[in-house]
C-alpha cells in the first residue's frame, strides 16, 4: 500500500519558488533539525495541522491547473522525510507537470530515489562541517546536508544552492569553508539569503563584507544576495 503525502500547507499559485516558473506550491509537513531562523516553524512537528488540505484534494484541483501551471514544488517543512514523496511526485508528474524540490537533503536515501524524476532542486546549504550542528540543533547533521550537496552537483538537475546568512551563526570562515565545497563539487553560482527579522521591528541581516566576496570570487564562485 502507498504512503500518502502529509500535507502542511498549500500555495495554489507562486511566480517566487522556482526561478521563471508558474507554480504551485506543497508544503510538507515535518522538520527534525530546528534551525533557530527556520520561517515554517509550524511545519516542523510531524502531524497535520487542523484545516490543511489532504493530498488528494490537491490533486483535484491540479488537475483543473493543466496547461496553466508549469509545475509543482514540494517544500516544507523538509520533503525528503515523508514515504509519500515519491509516490506524490509520480501523479504530478503524470498531470503533465514538471517537478521542483526545496529540500536540506535530510533523508539521503529518499532524496536518492527522487531524483530522478525531479527537474529543479533549491538546495538549502546550511552551513559547512563546523557550523552545520549549530545551525540545525541537531548533532551530526552535517553529513546528510554535504551529502545532499554533492548528490545534487553531480546529478544534471538543475540545482540553486542557498544559505540563510546570519552573521551571528555563520563567521567569514565559515562562509570560506561552504565556499571551497561549493567549487569542489562544480557548484558556480551561490544564493545568501540574508537571515529576516520581524522583532522588535522589521529588519535583515547585513550583508557579507565586501572582502569576503572578493575572496569567494576569486574561488570562480558567483554569489547572490538576497
Amino acid at each position: 500500500m502507498s504512503e500518502v503525502l502529509l500535507v502542511g500547507g498549500f500555495e495554489p499559485f507562486s511566480t517566487t519558488d522556482w526561478p521563471g516558473k508558474l507554480c504551485a506550491v506543497v508544503f510538507v509537513q515535518g522538520c527534525p533539525w530546528r534551525c533557530g531562523y527556520c520561517h515554517n516553524p509550524g511545519l516542523q512537528p510531524r502531524q497535520r495541522p487542523e484545516g490543511t488540505p489532504h493530498w488528494r484534494d490537491i490533486l483535484v484541483f491540479l488537475e483543473h491547473r493543466r496547461g496553466l501551471l508549469d509545475g509543482v514544488v514540494f517544500s516544507g517543512g523538509e520533503p525528503t522525510i515523508d514515504p509519500g514523496l515519491g509516490d506524490a511526485i509520480t501523479q504530478v508528474r503524470d498531470l503533465g507537470f514538471q517537478v521542483g524540490l526545496h529540500t536540506a537533503g535530510i533523508h539521503t536515501r529518499r532524496l536518492i530515489s527522487v531524483l530522478p524524476q525531479v527537474d529543479w532542486i533549491g538546495l538549502d546549504l546550511k552551513a559547512g562541517e563546523a557550523a552545520h550542528d549549530r545551525i540545525t540543533g541537531v548533532p551530526g547533521s552535517a553529513r546528510a546536508g554535504l551529502d545532499a550537496l554533492t548528490l545534487v552537483a553531480g546529478s544534471g538537475v538543475e540545482v540553486e544552492v542557498r544559505t540563510t546568512f546570519d552573521p551571528g551563526l555563520l563567521d567569514d570562515l565559515d562562509l570560506l569553508e561552504m565556499a571551497r565545497t561549493l567549487r569542489g563539487t562544480g557548484v558556480g553560482q551561490w544564493t545568501l539569503q540574508r537571515r529576516r527579522w520581524l522583532q522588535p521591528e522589521p529588519h535583515m541581516a547585513p550583508p557579507p563584507s565586501q572582502r569576503l566576496l572578493d575572496e569567494i570570487g576569486q574561488l570562480g564562485l558567483r554569489i547572490q544576495l538576497r
